[in-house]
């Protein structure tokens, strides 16, 4: 079972996390990204485009697939206007094995980071604003996954 949603809505964790170990296995895996509090940050808006972003995550999800052996993998994105402490993302792996579980869900998130065409705009306290721009570190990340 491969899972992506992308819209405004929060999510909850724990009934994602049900429907992955709906599915067999014995591990679990799961990240929950936040929007982080830096003492200067009102809001983060995400914006994307539909049709573009279902595919990276598919594709995305397929790839993880084909390099572990998963029984389930959701992918559960937000957009829109948020503020500090929302959910932003969260990706849930089941697998036979913590290892297969625990990569791959490590594997998803240095891709959406890198791949999924999300566009981020921050809204500073005073008003300020400014598109965010891709990490070094964030590539690298997910360059490793080529070797």
């Amino acid at each position: 079972m491969i899972r992506v949603e992308v819209g405004p809505a929060d999510f909850d964790i724990g009934a994602e996390s049900a429907k992955v170990a709906g599915q067999g296995g014995g591990a679990i895996s799961s990240f929950v990204g936040q929007v982080r509090d830096d003492g200067n940050l009102e809001t983060l808006e995400l914006e994307h485009y539909p049709a573009m972003t279902q595919k990276a995550l598919l594709e995305i999800a397929e790839t993880a697939r084909s390099k572990w052996s998963l029984h389930a993998i959701t992918i559960v994105h937000r957009v829109g206007k948020l503020t500090v402490g929302d959910n932003i993302v969260l990706v849930v792996t089941g697998s036979d094995h913590r290892e297969a579980a625990i990569e791959s869900c490590s594997f998803i998130m240095d891709r959406l980071k890198t791949v999924a065409p999300f566009w981020k705009k921050e809204t500073r306290i005073d008003g300020k604003t400014k598109w965010i721009e891709e990490r070094a570190s964030d590539v690298e990340a997910s360059e490793k996954w080529n070797a």
